[in-house]
């Protein structure tokens, strides 16, 4: 009983666990990733939204083209009519277009709104873009905080402890992530290096898209509501290796994220190293709580 109840509970704390990891591209996945920040709830809704306007207008368009092809072809209406105007059709397809775009501008400049206005940040990164990478720098912390962010190689994942390619996965994985508490407000600065080309820092899950441009400082926020590792990549054409410059962010807990913060100053690996032990240890430790229940 007491090796079953181990298997058990081991069993749902991979779960769990695992639930953290799903932020991520899927094999036929046809919908947008599931939303982990307010921003990106508003996307969704908004998304599923104009789908009430454009299955209907696809299909009525469908049907037009059946009714004209079927009753006006030649051999039923041989002789067509010279009926120039319309007034109730001219009406009717002035006023529907209007109508559909009032509804749907609307939440989109709700969204928009929200996505523009910056609220009171609890602290700010900056990302900066370089062919091909991501550098961070963390302002305003007592220890400065910054690193280069290189997606991870195949021949480094067991020094780096990212052998789960459920977890890290390929060609989106990387060396070192952004972490960031969950529940906070985080204000991104993004750039590019001075001497680069046009990048984007795109991170489905937050809803967030912008453009890094050198010589020019964007901003943008996000609040993240789940923790977990969640994966983006540069969505601007920037140059042979533009399918190798993926994002990661981390989100852990605030006490988790103190103290990777007061370690990553001074022994950036080694910060690293600690957080994964402890993000990752649930779906370590299922083989071990089998083995200590006998």
């Amino acid at each position: 009983m007491n090796r079953a109840y181990a298997v058990m509970m081991a069993l749902i704390c991979l779960l769990f666990a695992s639930a953290g990891y799903a932020d991520q591209p899927h094999p036929w996945q046809i919908d947008l990733q599931a939303p982990a920040t307010p921003i990106m709830h508003q996307i969704r809704w908004f998304e599923h939204y104009t789908l009430w306007f454009i299955v209907p207008i696809t299909l009525l368009v469908l049907a037009l083209i059946l009714v004209v092809v079927v009753k006006f072809r030649s051999s039923a209406n041989p002789v067509p009519s010279r009926t120039s105007h319309n007034t109730m059709i001219e009406i009717v397809w002035t006023l529907g277009p209007v109508l559909v775009l009032f509804f749907l501008a609307i939440p989109s400049f709700n969204l928009l709104n929200a996505q523009l206005e910056l609220p009171d940040a609890d602290m700010t990164v900056k990302a900066t873009a370089t062919q091909w990478q991501w550098n961070y720098e963390y302002e305003g912390s007592e220890n400065p905080v910054a690193f280069d962010s290189f997606m991870l190689k195949e021949e480094d994942r067991t020094a780096a402890g990212k052998t789960d390619v459920a977890a890290y996965p390929r060609l989106l994985a990387v060396d070192n992530e952004m972490v960031v508490p969950v529940g906070k407000t985080i204000r991104l600065l993004v750039t590019a290096a001075p001497s680069d080309v046009i990048h984007a820092f795109a991170m489905p899950a937050f809803g967030l898209k912008i453009d890094a441009v050198p010589g020019r400082l964007n901003e943008t926020w996000f609040k993240a509501e789940n923790e977990g590792l969640y994966y983006g990549q540069c969505s601007e054409l920037c140059g042979k290796d533009h399918a190798f410059m993926p994002i990661a962010i981390r989100v852990v807990s605030e006490d988790r994220y103190n103290a990777w913060l007061a370690q990553a100053g001074s022994d950036l690996p080694g910060a690293n190293k600690a957080l994964m032990a402890a993000v990752d240890r649930p779906a370590g430790n299922l083989a071990v709580a089998a083995n200590e229940s006998k």
